[in-house]
C-alpha cells in the first residue's frame, strides 16, 4: 500500500535515524566539550572571585591592623611628647633651683663681702677716730688753756710773748 503524497515511511524512519545518529555526534563531539570547557570557565572564575574576595578581606585586615598601628603609634607620639614635656619643665625646673642656689650663695657671698667691707670701714673709722682723738688731745695738751688764750688775745697777745 502506497501512502498518500508520495510518502515513504522508509525514509522518514532513515531521516530520523539520521537526525539521532548526528545529534547524538553532535552531543558527544560539540555539547559535552563545550559544556566541560563551560564548567572549567565557570570554575576558574568562581576561584578567581574567590581569591579576589580572599586578597580583598586580607587588604581589609591589613588596613585595620595599620590603622591599629596607626593609632597606636599617633597615641605612643602622644605620650613621648609628654614624655619629652614633662622632661624639658623638670630640666627648667631643675636649671630654675641651680640658678636660685647660684643666686642665694651670691647674695649670701655679697651679704658676707659687704659685712667684712662695713667691718673694715668701721674699724677704718675707729681708727681714724682714735687717731683724730689722740692728734686732738696731742694738740689740747700743747695749747694753753682756753682762757688763757682769751687773756692773751684781749691783752694783744703780751702773754703769749712772755712765755
Amino acid at each position: 500500500m502506497p501512502w498518500p503524497l508520495n510518502i515513504d515511511p522508509q525514509q522518514i524512519l532513515l531521516h530520523w535515524m539520521n537526525l539521532a545518529i548526528l545529534a547524538g555526534g553532535l552531543y558527544f563531539l560539540l555539547y559535552k566539550p563545550v559544556k566541560q570547557f563551560m564548567a572549567k570557565r565557570e570554575a576558574h572564575y568562581r576561584e578567581l572571585d574567590e581569591q579576589a574576595q580572599d586578597k580583598l578581606a586580607q587588604a581589609d585586615r591589613i588596613h585595620t591592623e595599620y590603622r591599629e598601628k596607626l593609632e597606636g603609634a599617633e597615641e605612643e607620639i602622644r605620650q613621648e611628647r609628654a614624655r619629652a614635656q614633662q622632661a624639658a619643665a623638670q630640666s627648667a625646673q631643675e636649671q630654675l633651683d641651680q640658678a636660685q642656689a647660684q643666686a642665694k650663695q651670691l647674695v649670701a657671698r655679697a651679704q658676707a663681702e659687704a659685712e667684712r667691707a662695713r667691718d673694715q670701714a668701721l674699724r677704718d673709722s675707729q681708727q681714724e677716730l682714735r687717731r683724730l682723738a689722740e692728734e686732738a688731745t696731742r694738740r689740747l695738751a700743747l695749747r694753753q688753756d682756753p682762757f688763757d688764750q682769751f687773756l692773751d688775745l684781749a691783752e694783744g697777745g703780751k702773754r703769749n710773748e712772755s712765755r
